[in-house]
């Protein structure tokens, strides 16, 4: 299993874009990382068993991003209540593929949908969630970049969840080195993020 890689935030902002639609994530030709944040409980089953169980629910929507610092801002850097395990999850590239060939978006896209009635419908049939939403800095301050989140339910949540994880990684650690290192004397520098390249979208 290939670790998780980690630079310099300072040297890996001066090759992403500044603005656009873009995934950033770790990934290979076989496998990506994204990331989600959870109660003690989930990330323990998780982490100890390889697939989620336990207090995990398969009967809701459940969220992942493939881009770090975004899921740090949700978070609050591992702060926020029932977000203080911070997961990196290592997936199946195809799979991964195969859930923006489903995605549907969360809000009306005139380029995609002729009308809000196409898209309710699509919306109401697909399985896999998209939202484009502002990046940000390791601060919060928000980007013009912007970062995708996919939704999973039902089947697809089942698959995600059970069969497509490669590796569970719990990088709360490693979450709370970085945000001590941010309180105490800010980013652009001493901090690092795991490596992000640009994958195609």
């Amino acid at each position: 299993m290939v670790a998780m890689v980690t630079e310099s935030y300072s040297e890996q902002v001066n090759m992403w874009p500044k603005e656009g639609r873009h995934i950033l994530a770790q990934y290979d030709d076989d496998t990506i990382i994204v990331y989600q944040a959870y109660r003690p409980s989930i990330g323990r089953y998780a982490t100890e068993h390889g697939v989620f169980g336990g207090d995990f629910s398969y009967s809701r929507m459940s969220w992942v991003k493939p881009n770090f610092l975004w899921m740090m801002y949700r978070s609050g850097w591992g702060t926020k209540e029932g977000q203080e395990v911070t997961l990196a999850l290592r997936l199946r590239r195809m799979f991964f593929d195969s859930l923006l060939t489903q995605a549907v978006p969360s809000s009306w896209d005139r380029d995609q949908f002729a009308n809000q009635e196409e898209w309710s419908l699509a919306v109401g049939q697909s399985l896999v969630r998209l939202q484009w939403d502002p990046d940000h800095h390791p601060s919060g301050a928000k980007l013009e970049r912007r970062a995708i989140q996919l939704g999973l339910r039902g089947e697809v949540l089942e698959a995600f969840g059970r069969r497509e994880l490669v590796e569970v990684m719990d990088v709360s650690d490693f979450v709370a080195g970085q945000r001590e290192r941010l309180s105490s004397g800010g980013c652009i520098g001493p901090c690092d993020s795991p490596r992000a390249g640009v994958s195609p979208c």
